[in-house]
């Protein structure tokens, strides 16, 4: 039987940080244990896709997000929601490495596919 696949979307970022830490808790977690893993960066989490504001998060007894967002990166697949880059001006040439920018029709593509379980945070 094949393993199940991950789809994550985070909406959330410094202004829910809870629910933020979750989503990237989840992904570098499923990513370690060898979970196809892609994680959706949408809303206010659409900033983590910048070099440094992953390090500028902060919350009590949660890992590092830089550090689970690298281990999702090097593991993973980390995709920035189109329309969201573009309302906070962010372009492909802004992005950390490894984060690409695609929209909707991706994101629905990946959900899909059999075997794939979407979160939403």
């Amino acid at each position: 039987m094949a393993q199940r696949g991950l789809v994550i979307k985070c909406i959330a970022g410094i202004d829910d940080a809870e629910r933020c830490a979750q989503a990237f808790t989840v992904a570098a977690t499923a990513v370690a244990s060898g979970v196809s893993t892609s994680l959706w960066l949408t809303g206010e989490a659409s900033w983590f896709a910048l070099p440094g504001k992953a390090q500028e998060f902060d919350l009590p007894h949660a890992a590092p997000l830089a550090d689970l967002l690298a281990a999702i990166i090097a593991g993973g697949k980390v995709t920035l929601c189109t329309q969201c880059a573009v309302r906070r001006g962010i372009n492909e040439k802004d992005l950390i490495d490894g984060i690409k920018i695609a929209g909707a029709a991706s994101f629905l593509a990946e959900i899909i596919e059999p075997d794939v379980q979407a979160l939403v945070y």
